[in-house]
């Protein structure tokens, strides 16, 4: 990550911490000048440090992590106050996305709720906390929650996640429970390993049906009508 001498003087605090995570070079009328970098032995003299990277758990709050990810080639997610780094997923995990997105994106011709794939941050609250995730496909319903500046404001009708190893616990459990308290209406969980799709429709913050979808049978959704994916052809069963 590259930010500006003034940038670094104004912000120290939210680059020191995202320091942990990668190294922020510091320039000056475009040139490198400096390199701010992660040292242990450092970090642990701060008190300030060692309450924001407690656990071994990187912490910011919204507005210092929307800073530094504006800025950051990586991608991020805060859920909980922590920050997570998204690592760059596999090919399967992928190619079912685009299986997925396919489907989705037949089934909304002429609808006005459409599909949005990531890089594509959506913020949720949960006890008052504000969270920024990039889930891997999202419904959009309510397109009129779009601001001037492209910026999506609004809460997705269905999210959707394909599980890997790095993000299994994280998309089970912490995302499960933000998209359930944040206002999300269905959560679908693509697990490429077992060929089975999970799916979890809410009602007023709490899980009111819980279906699970496998082989060569077809995924339906509760809260899109007439949205039904055949499984056999996202997971090429024969």
């Amino acid at each position: 990550m590259e930010v500006t001498s003034t940038e670094i003087q104004n912000n120290f605090g939210a680059y020191l911490k995202l320091a942990q995570v990668e190294d922020v070079y510091i320039t000056r009328n475009g040139k490198r000048i400096a390199v701010l970098q992660y040292r242990e032995e450092t970090v642990e003299g701060f008190a300030e440090s060692k309450a924001d990277y407690r656990g071994g758990k990187l912490r910011m709050s919204a507005e210092e992590f929307r800073k530094f990810a504006e800025v950051s080639e990586n991608r991020y997610e805060l859920i909980d106050g922590e920050v997570f780094h998204l690592a760059s997923p596999s090919y399967e995990h992928q190619r079912i996305i685009v299986e997925f997105l396919h489907f989705i994106h037949e089934w909304s011709r002429g609808k006005k709720c459409k599909p949005i794939t990531a890089p594509f941050d959506v913020t949720l609250f949960k006890d008052d906390m504000e969270n920024i995730v990039q889930p891997d496909i999202v419904v959009v319903c309510d397109p009129e929650k779009v601001n001037d500046r492209g910026r999506y404001q609004g809460i997705p009708t269905l999210v959707f996640e394909a599980l890997s190893e790095s993000t299994r616990n994280k998309d089970m459990l912490k995302k499960l429970n933000l998209y359930m308290t944040g206002g999300v209406g269905e959560y679908w969980i693509a697990n490429p390993e077992n060929r089975e799709v999970y799916i979890y429709t809410f009602t007023m913050g709490e899980i009111g049906n819980y279906r699970v979808f496998k082989g060569k049978e077809n995924a339906g959704s509760e809260v899109l009508k007439d949205l039904s994916i055949p499984l056999e052809e996202i997971f090429m069963i024969e």
